[in-house]
């Protein structure tokens, strides 16, 4: 045996025990597909006329969970790998292995445009192989505000969009998933337990049981006055699920990821709140203990949830593991939920007994300053030490990972992948292996661009996980916009103290401003280096850079150039200088539709309309409003004949006060009239 190769090869065949299950034969056909695209059609052409199969076998002896053992065995006339596992997912990761290592198909393949290189056969060694063990026992995605998913196929829960996330995920050795949001989460949860993946649950829909209000919208959503019809709900989701592999979370919230109170105002004390939400807790524990064997249990420690159980006021069963959750920016604290920002630590303590786990973000929406069409904006290492820190603590049963619509955030999934498995990563070692896995030339370029683009993020707070995503230049620009046009600049607006604190309308504008400034020069230096890298990429590969990295450069670019813009138009609005004013607002739209332009250029091949349902981050909408505040400033000066400014500014000086001429042909539109007031006032790009 030690003188011979196992060859792989489009010979090669799969055997099987005559009754598998479906997860099982699912990854045997990715396995054969991948094996048909690298091998394709061509003869084997090796001196080696012994034949090859794969075998696989269930024994549970000298094996852990989940893990598998490769052997072989050598005939006369046949030669022999064996996949050997205790259960579905060890044999299922027995045959993406032989996939990853043996034919070369990258974990994201589908989200990177990375295909296999073709072969006529591949030799392994015939030396047996043992699979590691991952840190995290459970360890999985939740595929959260997933609306680009949603808005890319015909069909909201199309196989085409949802398989390639659950395959990617398994191919990262994950093992659990929350396949959506709500709706969405309840239509894919079969096809990922057909997959082979443990399902479970958001946050704020206990047992994955439907929201009280979408089947009861006549009942106010109250325990105590509704309370069989609460149970109803949990006891149909845990028969709905009864066949599959679930983590049941337990919890109660509000309806729509809010705290329950803010229905419920009969509860006004920490005492009251935590005592109803630890017996409903109980009570979903016991409808679950008395429909399911051996059931496995998690409950997150989420905004208020954390808050009360660090006060000592929730309870929870002992088998009960408890997640902890991340701010949302990837720090171990209670997130900031609108202007409350208590950031209570969020890791177990010596007195926090039982299995724990994490939450963690790599992207975000909370409607003010997150990321979810762009890159993480703390860096790598940060999420490392947090995440390691973590662990150390005791904090490794369980480990979701916030995945958001995947393409935009491959990176980070693969870092956290690398987390999950050995339970750290060298930051360096992974990012240059990251970039050699899709590029094959001006390595030490891109691997340069990727490494300052987590270094360029906004700081908008004082701490250090208090840096902005790409929704920072919409959601506050957006409200200044509502705000100027409704003529409430005169007090402050409530919504942006979380980033402003409590002071004047225009000295938060001057405040945003400051802030976009301190990052333009450097995105554009970013975009500049990105641009040249691109120019000099393979040309089969410069599509997956400009469709990733230098798109989210882009985006951040354009963003922050633009609310700079904003700001400046109302600086010259409050000196009642509105042509200025208008041109300003005008060329920060501009900016915004060249995002626009760039997302719909990423939409190429099997991407078309990926970015259609853009209505979290919605630049389309941050366009709108320019629009609309600059023909609310053109009505503000060139009202009521709309042709002033271009009478003062545009018409040749012998002209302007020639009235006839004003009559022969209709006035400019908002974006020609536009074009001519940027060049009069010279606001080709951002100047201060």
């Amino acid at each position: 045996m030690d003188n011979k190769v196992f060859i792989l090869s489009k010979k090669t065949g799969i055997n099987n025990p005559e009754k598998i299950n479906k997860s099982v034969k699912i990854a045997i056909d990715m396995l054969l597909r991948d094996m048909n695209k690298v091998f394709g059609t061509e003869e084997v052409k090796d001196s080696n006329e012994v034949n090859t199969e794969i075998t696989i076998a269930y024994s549970k002896a000298g094996l852990e969970p989940e893990q598998f053992r490769i052997n072989f065995e050598a005939g006369n006339e046949k030669l022999t790998m064996n996949i050997i596992s205790g259960d579905d997912l060890g044999i299922i990761y027995g045959l993406l292995y032989i996939s990853k290592e043996y034919l070369g198909v990258d974990p994201f393949w589908f989200w990177n445009d990375k295909e296999p290189e073709t072969k006529q056969y591949v030799e392994i060694p015939m030396k047996d192989y043992l699979s590691q063990i991952p840190k995290v026992r459970f360890r999985g995605w939740f595929v959260n505000d997933e609306v680009l998913l949603s808005g890319w196929k015909d069909k909201p829960c199309d196989e085409d969009a949802w398989k390639p996330v659950f395959e990617a995920l398994l191919r990262c050795n994950g093992n659990m998933v929350i396949p959506g949001t709500g709706v969405n989460s309840n239509l894919n949860k079969q096809l990922a337990s057909d997959m082979g993946l443990w399902i479970t649950h958001h946050h704020a829909e206990p047992l994955g049981a439907e929201m009280f209000l979408s089947v009861y919208p006549d009942k106010e959503p109250s325990y105590d006055k509704h309370g069989e019809c609460f149970e109803k709900l949990w006891l149909d989701a845990v028969k709905d699920q009864k066949d599959l592999k679930v983590i049941w979370n337990l919890g109660f919230r509000g309806q729509g990821d809010k705290a329950f109170w803010d229905y419920d105002k009969s509860y006004t004390t920490s005492e009251s709140r935590g005592k109803l939400i630890s017996k409903i807790i109980r009570r979903q524990y016991d409808i679950v203990r008395q429909n399911i064997k051996d059931p496995i249990f998690c409950t997150n420690l989420y905004g208020e949830i954390m808050e009360l159980y660090k006060e000592g006021y929730i309870e929870f069963p002992d088998d009960v593991i408890k997640i902890w959750a991340d701010s949302g920016y990837g720090k171990m604290v209670s997130r900031r939920q609108e202007n409350h920002n208590p950031r209570i630590y969020a890791l177990p303590g010596e007195n926090d007994m039982g299995p724990h786990g994490i939450y963690y973000h790599i992207t975000f929406y909370d409607l003010q300053a997150s990321n979810h069409l762009t890159l993480f904006p703390n860096t790598p290492e940060f999420v490392n030490e947090e995440l390691s820190n973590a662990f150390s603590l005791n904090a490794d049963e369980y480990l979701i990972v916030n995945s958001g619509n995947v393409r935009p955030h491959t990176y980070m999934l693969d870092l956290t992948k690398e987390i999950w498995n050995e339970g750290f990563v060298n930051v360096d070692k992974h990012r240059v292996n990251f970039i050699k896995r899709y590029y094959s030339s001006e390595n030490k370029l891109i691997e340069k661009c990727l490494e300052k683009y987590f270094k360029l993020p906004v700081q908008y707070g004082p701490n250090d996980d208090e840096r902005a995503g790409e929704q920072f230049y919409h959601y506050p620009a957006r409200m200044i916009i509502s705000d100027w046009i409704k003529g409430e600049i005169n007090k402050t607006e409530n919504l942006l103290f979380w980033a402003t604190g409590d002071i004047s309308f225009d000295e938060q504008v001057k405040w945003y401003k400051n802030k976009c400034n301190e990052s333009l020069e450097k995105w554009t230096q970013l975009k500049e280096e990105c641009l040249k890298v691109y120019n000099l990429i393979n040309d089969k590969e410069k599509s997956l850079f400009s469709d990733t990295l230098l798109l989210q450069v882009t985006i951040h670019l354009t963003g922050c150039m633009g609310a700079v813009k904003l700001c400046s138009s109302y600086e010259a609005f409050k000196d009642k200088n509105y042509p200025l004013a208008y041109a300003y607002a005008s060329s920060g739209m501009k900016e915004y539709e060249n995002a626009l332009e760039e997302m719909k250029m990423a939409e190429h091949d099997k991407w078309i309309n990926y970015y259609r349902n853009d209505c979290l981050t919605n630049v389309k909408l941050t366009v709108y409003c320019f629009d609309t505040l600059r023909r609310y400033l053109r009505v503000l000066g060139d009202s009521p004949y709309f042709y002033s400014w271009e009478k003062q500014y545009i018409l040749p000086e012998g002209e302007r006060d020639i009235m006839l001429l004003a009559t022969t042909k209709n006035q400019l539109g908002d974006n020609e009239l536009s074009e001519y007031l940027e060049k009069k006032f010279n606001i080709y790009e951002y100047s201060q």
